[in-house]
């Protein structure tokens, strides 16, 4: 039954605070995901807040300056894609304090093109949020389901009763691997054979003969 509710397995013995034992220094190196997001094409759905300035360094996460608020009602749908792909292991979220903190989490990993029309389906894992307002909770994402990530989304439902909902930092931990896809279809065309200029092109006007 992990991924809902508060039952979630994976190395943490449970939902959150893995990482109290961590130096700032650890904790800053662990939650530098955010280094490794495609920042210009972050999104977020019901906000007119600018949805990338959550993802920062861990030291500037107590900064109340920028955020994210929710329009029209307390839903928030982040799209984060990373520039690789990326192993997800944690999230921490500090929210709004009172009743604009986001009290539900849900993760849905390579939908890029979602919108709260398709927020109705199964997410990949769900948490119940506590209110944090320093980043002290961590949630232990499920480290199988999360292993070949190149977009996460984040689907804010609710808060805990405002009308909207906060966010002033969003910090991502896990492992990045850069992107080969590209390279290797290059390297794959170069390493072919050529063929004689003259066969193929033979060859490829017979075979598209019938045009005019």
């Amino acid at each position: 039954m992990s991924g809902h509710g508060h039952s979630h397995g994976g190395g943490c013995g449970g939902n959150h605070d893995c990482d109290e034992h961590l130096t700032e220094d650890q904790l800053a190196a662990a939650y530098s995901l955010y280094t490794k997001i495609n920042m210009e094409a972050v999104q977020c759905l019901n906000t007119d807040s600018p949805a990338k300035c959550v993802f920062k360094p861990w030291d500037q996460r107590l900064d109340r300056e920028k955020y994210v608020e929710s329009d029209a009602d307390p839903e928030l749908l982040f799209k984060i894609p990373f520039t690789g792909c990326v192993k997800l292991k944690g999230i921490i979220v500090i929210g709004g304090g009172g009743e604009s903190h986001p009290n539900k989490m849900r993760l849905f990993k390579n939908a890029p093109e979602m919108t709260f029309d398709d927020v109705g389906r199964k997410a990949d894992q769900e948490f119940e949020l506590t209110p944090d307002s320093e980043g002290n909770v961590q949630y232990g994402v499920i480290a199988a389901r999360f292993n070949s990530v190149d977009t996460l989304t984040i689907h804010f439902p609710s808060s805990f009763g405002g009308d909207n909902t906060k966010i002033y930092y969003i910090g991502l931990k896990g492992d990045f691997h850069e992107a080969p896809r590209q390279e290797v279809v290059i390297a794959t065309y170069e390493a072919r054979p050529m063929p004689d200029d003259h066969d193929t092109k033979s060859d490829f006007e017979n075979f598209h003969h019938p045009i005019s």
